[in-house]
């Protein structure tokens, strides 16, 4: 066994705010309860230089070959803990003073925990431990406000996730029964030779329980009803950071687990096909921003997809997927943030924006402009790298197919910016500054992510070739 608890960290980091902030958050008084978010801001902080400075050491993995450290996980903890300090400044206003903020921030922290330890995950039993971690805690936050909507959107989580829940273990089971081990490697050099019917159950199994963490087809049914019924903040970090975790870990899966078991990457193609164009055109006739947000975050999924087909097969799949996730975090947090500084229960409601507050508007435009790929912003290039990795692939048709999905999805995010810049009554006042700074934050950091792309990538790529 190679444990090296200096190797974790980010996670230790995490871990160590959870605990402690729910143990002082039970003895301080409610108007000092923003201690604990101080405390999960400075842990993700410090979480943030750990994995900078893991990143530029060897790729290794540790604790008996469980857990990976290299470039994805790398890429995974700075992206989820860079959007989990936006998504607790976001909520700042939200949760300042509430009876149960320390609740909220170390529900926060457990789940952003869960999402980083999918990412790491070398072997199905600690995969299955990071997919409980990252999904009970959004359960209770979803239904946190104790609302209709909220209750009934955490119902529908919860019952779809303890769906998929079972299908991932069946899944796991069937990989342990095919292969006869958990751990990657091991699945590596016996599933070629493994009952097919067998090791297409247990594919199918644990990437549908990944699917249900990303929001992605057919596992998506939650999404939109949980964008709905949850707080902002809550729909920000939901439809964004489990992701994260998500996706990576199954790029992990097909990269190192099952790099030669035939129809997989067929499978993923197939349905980052059904995804995106399921996200698309569900989002068409939506009136509703966060519903519109909802469909748009399951489309993107799609996108991301591409690169977890072109796992193995092409040199930027994986810096790609990382760049398109970062970009797409900050993104569509930025989205979020204005609907929180702004709420409005339609897409028109936000008529005249640009006449009355001038920079939020055009921070929704350079985030809904981002979500489409536009550039200069980062999911531009992100979405340029994954669909180059899906083309080295030899999956031209699934690049035709995402392209025009793009170009289809220009269509709902304009019926949004268009009236920002039409005559209308004033908006209602802006909802606290942290709302508004976390929009105008992430809308500036799209554009310098995207801008300083090229050394970013060409980092990731050698790093990966290191």
């Amino acid at each position: 066994m190679n444990e090296d608890p200096a190797a974790l960290l980010p996670e230790i980091a995490l871990a160590v705010a959870a605990v402690v902030g729910l143990l002082a958050g039970s003895w301080l008084p409610r108007r000092r309860q923003w201690i604990v978010r101080l405390l999960a801001t400075i842990a993700c902080a410090v979480g943030i230089v750990a994995a900078a400075v893991a990143a530029a050491g060897p790729a290794r993995t540790v604790f008996g070959g469980s857990y990976a450290i290299d470039t994805g996980l790398a890429a995974g903890r700075i992206v989820v803990l860079a959007a989990t300090l936006l998504v607790i400044a976001l909520a700042g206003t939200a949760v300042s003073g509430h009876r149960r903020e320390t609740e909220f921030v170390v529900l926060l922290v457990l789940a952003a925990l869960g999402a980083v330890v999918l990412a790491g995950a070398t072997d199905l039993l600690l995969l299955i431990a990071g997919y409980l971690l990252a999904s009970v805690p959004l359960y209770a936050l979803t239904a946190f406000d104790a609302d209709p909507a909220g209750t009934e959107a955490a119902l529908k989580y919860y019952l779809i996730g303890a769906l998929f829940g079972v299908v991932l273990m069946l899944g796991v089971a069937a990989l342990l029964a095919a292969g006869g081990g958990t751990d990657y490697p091991t699945l590596a050099r016996t599933l070629p030779d493994a009952p097919p019917v067998l090791v297409a159950a247990g594919f199918v199994g644990v990437l549908g329980g990944l699917l249900f963490k990303a929001g992605g087809a057919p596992a998506q049914f939650w999404v939109p009803d949980v964008t709905e019924g949850a707080s902002t903040p809550v729909a920000a970090f939901v439809t964004t950071i489990p992701k994260i975790g998500a996706l990576i870990a199954a790029y992990r899966l097909l990269d190192v687990a099952l790099p030669g078991v035939a129809g997989a990457r067929l499978l993923v193609a197939v349905v980052a096909a059904g995804t995106m164009t399921l996200g698309n055109l569900a989002a068409f006739a939506q009136t509703n921003p966060r519903r519109l947000l909802g469909y748009s975050t399951i489309s993107q999924v799609g996108y991301l997809l591409l690169a977890v087909a072109a796992a193995g097969h092409a040199a930027l799949a994986l810096p790609g997927l990382g760049y398109y996730l970062a970009g797409y975090a900050i993104t569509n947090i930025g989205a979020f943030a204005v609907l929180a500084a702004l709420p409005s229960s339609t897409l028109d409601g936000h008529r005249g924006l640009f006449g009355r507050r001038p920079v939020l508007a055009l921070a929704l435009v350079v985030c809904l402009l981002g979500l489409v790929g536009t550039p200069p912003t980062a999911i531009f290039v992100g979405k340029l790298s994954v669909f180059t990795a899906a083309f080295d692939a030899g999956l031209l048709w699934l690049v035709v197919v995402a392209a025009l999905n793009t170009l289809a999805s220009l269509y709902y995010y304009l019926r949004w910016i268009v009236p920002l810049f039409r005559r209308g009554d004033a908006p209602h006042p802006v909802a606290g500054r942290w709302p508004a700074a976390v929009a105008v934050t992430a809308a500036g950091g799209s554009l310098v992510l995207g801008l300083a792309a090229q050394p970013v990538v060409r980092a990731l790529t050698a790093e990966l070739l290191r």
